[in-house]
């Protein structure tokens, strides 16, 4: 028998690692709702056909599907027919749903378009909702880069407020800082992306463009030059690019040397107009000014290299890279405007805008600054040692009260050696062992041992609950 794995790409969650996760979904929960957010699922397979075509090219390459059941039963014609169609699948043609049509979903945003649009006359607007489930992608593993991995989103549509942007970069703060991990918010707006490409004189390439530029933190602009010239960029248009890439200052300056560079273009100045807006609700709303001193930074900076590469984003887009010197990791967030999602499935003039939490890799985060907290390793706070017998019958006596106080509590279940049930408390990291044995059970009391100090005292069940409940 070969020995046991998993998918590459997939991971294994340990006890102590799901407790840390659900500190960040829990954490992420209660700033959710204190901005009014609803909670909402969808299934983890869509129909291919709401996914392709929504992601870009590199995006559609990377949907996992799902073969469709019962291909076994086929005669050997029809199966020969299917032989065809999934190498048709394989070389990237999707044309036929034969041999599948469904997929498992590539992030949280599209399905939830296709929610609204669904549920459009159960839901009121502007509808606020947050999400918090797995997707996959067809990824090449690496650090930080499941092929299995936990989204979490917020977004609110059916209204073009920037209201709602300034509120998704309060969410952001609010839940690093509770998260204790500093981060560096990037800001831009895909209209001055657009304006950017109308610069150089080639307003079509503003894919090409955005898809380069991209990748400027991890290839430096060197590597973006050449990528621009292999897209067709020609060497003037290149140099506007690097022009306004090297603006360098505060978000206010930047705006302003934005606004001399394209005054002409009416994209770039809508851009620029929803950037300022942006910021001075955020300053309005800021979760954090009560933290800051006199003249501190922002840790919210303006990026014209910033692209997303997404291509349902409209306005304002955002991302979260932890700021901590020691920590090599890309984006732990990102998000932004979309002003006609829901109109890749017929219902048009409904805007929205959303973040998404990468989960995963803020765990890896968290895991790296060692920023969780230590009451977290905890699970069972007491164990009671099995003597058998009426003994046994005390120790659940005892066990029920501890739960009914609201102490994690267990027994050991078979009355095995002494020796045994210890190895088993310290392994476990228990901080507690209580010894309900004969002079404890005659007397109403209990042994309590403190595995970290070692120090034992009989006690009764009262001053044991009062003790093990700090």
């Amino acid at each position: 028998m070969s020995k046991p794995s998993i998918p590459q790409g997939t991971r294994d969650f340990s006890p102590a690692e799901v407790r840390r996760r659900q500190f960040i979904f829990n954490t992420l929960r209660s700033i959710f709702e204190l901005y009014g957010f609803q909670p909402l699922e969808t299934p983890s397979m869509e129909n291919l056909v709401t996914l392709t075509g929504k992601y870009g090219e590199e995006g559609d390459r990377l949907i996992f599907k799902i073969l469709n059941n019962g291909l076994h039963e086929k005669k050997d014609a029809e199966r020969e027919k299917l032989n065809g169609e999934w190498n048709n699948i394989l070389s990237r043609s999707y044309s036929s749903p034969v041999v599948t049509e469904r997929a498992l979903r590539y992030d949280l945003t599209i399905p939830f378009a296709r929610y609204v649009v669904m549920h459009q006359n159960d839901i009121a607007l502007p509808f606020r909702r947050y999400q918090m489930q797995p997707v996959w992608r067809a990824d090449r593993p690496q650090k930080g880069r499941y092929r299995e991995f936990w989204q979490c989103d917020a977004d609110v549509v059916g209204s073009t407020s920037l209201i709602n942007e300034a509120e998704l970069l309060c969410i952001y703060q609010q839940a690093f800082q509770k998260l204790n991990v500093p981060v560096t918010i990037k800001i831009n707006s895909r209209k001055l992306l657009a304006a950017l490409s109308e610069l150089c004189g080639m307003s079509e390439k503003m894919m090409d463009i955005t898809i380069a530029m991209d990748k400027l933190d991890k290839i430096g602009w060197v590597g973006v030059a050449n990528e621009l010239k292999e897209r067709g960029i020609s060497e003037d248009g290149i140099w506007q690019i690097e022009r306004v890439i090297n603006v360098t200052g505060t978000n206010e300056e930047k705006l302003v040397a934005f606004s001399d560079i394209m005054q002409h273009s009416p994209s770039g100045m809508e851009g620029i107009n929803e950037l300022s807006k942006t910021l001075a609700f955020y300053n309005e709303l800021d979760p954090t000014a009560s933290f800051k001193t006199t003249g501190q930074d922002t840790n919210i900076q303006i990026d014209i290299s910033l692209a997303r590469g997404l291509n349902y984003y409209t306005g304002v887009i955002v991302e979260v890279v932890c700021s901590h010197p020691d920590v090599k990791m890309g984006s732990i967030g990102g998000g932004g405007r979309y002003d006609d999602l829901t109109g890749l499935f017929g219902l048009k003039g409904v805007s929205g805008v959303g973040v998404s939490f990468g989960i995963d890799r803020i765990c890896d985060v968290m895991e790296e600054l060692k920023a969780f907290p230590e009451q977290l390793a905890e699970g069972t706070k007491a164990m009671l040692v099995n003597f058998g017998g009426e003994n046994e019958t005390y120790a659940l006596q005892i066990l029920q009260q501890l739960r009914t106080a609201n102490i994690p509590a267990e027994i050991y279940p078979d009355a095995s050696k002494f020796d045994k049930q210890m190895k088993y408390a310290n392994r476990r990291g228990i901080a507690y062992v209580l010894l309900p044995g004969d002079e404890e059970r005659q007397k109403n009391m209990v042994s309590v041992k403190n595995f970290v100090t070692g120090e034992q005292k009989m006690m009764s069940i009262a001053e044991t609950i009062v003790l093990l409940s700090h």
